[in-house]
């Protein structure tokens, strides 16, 4: 049997012109592309793209082929392996495009939810993480107000102990909360 990467060699062919049925060209089409050994020639280059038969068709196929490379994109994104068997899959008949269809929508919509929640925890998390070292730093602030480095200790000239802020505990940070 000869492989589709030999059409394009010095492999012998020949140029045949084939008329289905309407009824039969997806099937006959289907099985002829799984064997491989056939390269079809547009005939009708000058037509436009909305006045040619199954375009419709096509249309479906190019999305669904566009969401599985989405899928296929963000799946070797995440550094999930993913299986080569080096088998092509019989194509799926009519009936089941539709279903394949709603699969592949709905795992795209699924995806870029789970990518759409993901951006939102990692924004959420940088955002408390700033906020996290702006206490820290306010904290310094603080502390260093109430007890300067350079000057000796002396309760009476600083704060009382009421007035003494801490901005990491719990206490305060649910004061915070209810000050907001």
């Amino acid at each position: 049997m000869t492989t589709m990467g030999s059409l394009f060699r010095s492999e012998e062919m020949a140029l045949c012109q084939l008329f289905l049925q309407s009824e039969s060209a997806y099937t006959c089409v289907s099985e002829l592309g799984e064997l491989g050994l056939v390269q079809f020639r547009d005939l009708n280059p000058d037509v436009n793209a909305f006045q040619r038969k199954f375009v419709n068709e096509v249309r479906r196929c190019d999305e669904m082929e566009r969401k599985l490379r989405y899928l296929e994109r963000e799946i070797r994104k995440d550094g999930i392996p993913v299986l080569d068997t080096g088998e092509n899959p019989e194509a799926p008949m009519p009936r089941e495009m539709i279903d394949l269809e709603v699969k592949f929508e709905k795992l795209e919509n699924e995806l870029k939810e789970v990518n759409s929640n993901a951006e939102a925890l990692k924004r959420n998390y940088l955002e408390l993480t700033e906020l996290k070292h702006i206490l820290k730093k306010t904290q310094v602030f603080f502390d260093e107000a109430m007890y300067p480095p350079n000057l000796p200790y002396d309760q009476d000239v600083y704060f009382d102990d009421d007035e003494q802020v801490n901005l990491l505990t719990d206490t305060s940070l649910h004061q915070l909360k209810h000050i907001g």
